[in-house]
C-alpha cells in the first residue's frame, strides 16, 4: 500500500493532487503544529494576470497550537470575500461555472476549524477529479506522539501497513531513503512538472490554486495534468 502525509493547506497547488493521485491512502497531518506564512489558510490566485494572494483569518493564531486546535475568524466575513474575488477574477474563464458551483458548494460546509474545513475541501475536490483515494486525518491515527520527524512519519506508515511512502519533492534533503528502507518502506519523491495552460491572453503564471487549474480546464485535461509528474 503507498500512503502520502500532507498537512491540510486550503485549495493546494496541483502537487498536492498529484500526491492524492498517486497513493492508496492521503493522511492529512492535522496534529503539527500551525507554521504562520504557511498554506494551511491562504493561496494563490489569478487577478488581471499577475499573483494576488487570498488569507483566510483565524482567530488566536499561535505556532504553539495544532492545526487541527485552530479555528477560523467566522465573523470577518471572508467567505463572501472569497466569492467575489473568484466572481472577479475568473467570471470570463471557460469553466467558471461549473468550478464556482463547486466552490459555494464547498463554502457552505459548517466546520469553523481550519483543518477540517481544509480536510473537507480536499475531498470535495478530489471527488471533482474523480480520484478514489482514501482519506485519513492523523489525529484520529492512534500513535506513539512523542516521536518527531521522520520517525513520526515511519510511525504512521507503519502503523497504516504501508509499503510505499511518497513524499513531495521538498523533503528530499529532510528525508532518507536508508532510513525507511530500513523499516521495509519504499521511499519516493514526487516532482511536478512545470504544467502549463492557457490563462485567458495573459502570460501563464505558474503554481496557482488548484481553483485557477480547474477555472481553465475541463475535468478530462485536469485528469491529464494530475499525470505531468516523476518519482524520483
Amino acid at each position: 500500500m503507498k500512503i502520502a502525509i500532507m498537512q491540510p493547506y486550503i485549495f493546494p497547488y496541483i502537487g498536492y493532487f498529484q500526491l492524492i493521485k498517486e497513493v492508496d491512502v492521503f493522511v492529512i497531518f492535522d496534529d503539527v503544529n500551525f507554521i504562520k506564512k504557511g498554506w494551511i489558510n491562504r493561496n494563490n490566485f489569478l487577478l488581471n494576470g499577475d499573483l494576488q494572494r487570498f488569507t483566510i483569518p483565524l482567530k488566536n493564531v499561535s505556532q504553539n497550537k495544532l492545526i487541527c486546535d485552530t479555528y477560523i475568524d467566522e465573523e470577518s466575513g471572508w467567505k463572501e470575500s472569497l466569492v467575489k474575488t473568484v466572481l472577479h477574477n475568473y467570471r470570463n474563464a471557460p469553466f467558471y461555472e461549473s468550478i464556482s458551483s463547486l466552490l459555494q458548494m464547498i463554502l457552505r460546509d459548517s466546520h469553523s476549524n481550519i483543518a477540517l474545513f481544509n480536510y473537507n475541501s480536499i475531498i470535495q475536490i478530489s471527488k471533482y477529479l474523480k480520484l478514489n483515494t482514501e482519506f485519513v486525518l492523523s489525529s484520529k491515527i492512534e500513535k506513539d506522539i512523542s516521536k518527531r520527524g521522520s520517525h513520526k512519519i515511519l510511525d504512521i506508515c507503519k502503523r497504516l501497513g504501508a509499503k510505499e511512502y511518497i513524499n513531495a519533492i521538498g523533503g528530499v534533503d529532510l528525508y532518507s531513503k536508508e532510513v525507511f528502507t530500513d523499516e521495509d518502506i519504499d521511499l519516493k519523491f514526487l516532482k511536478p512538472s512545470s504544467v502549463q495552460y492557457k490563462q485567458f491572453d495573459n502570460d501563464f503564471v505558474p503554481w496557482l490554486s488548484i481553483i485557477d487549474v480547474l477555472m481553465f480546464n475541463s475535468i478530462e485535461d485536469s485528469v491529464k495534468l494530475l499525470n505531468e509528474y516523476t518519482l524520483i
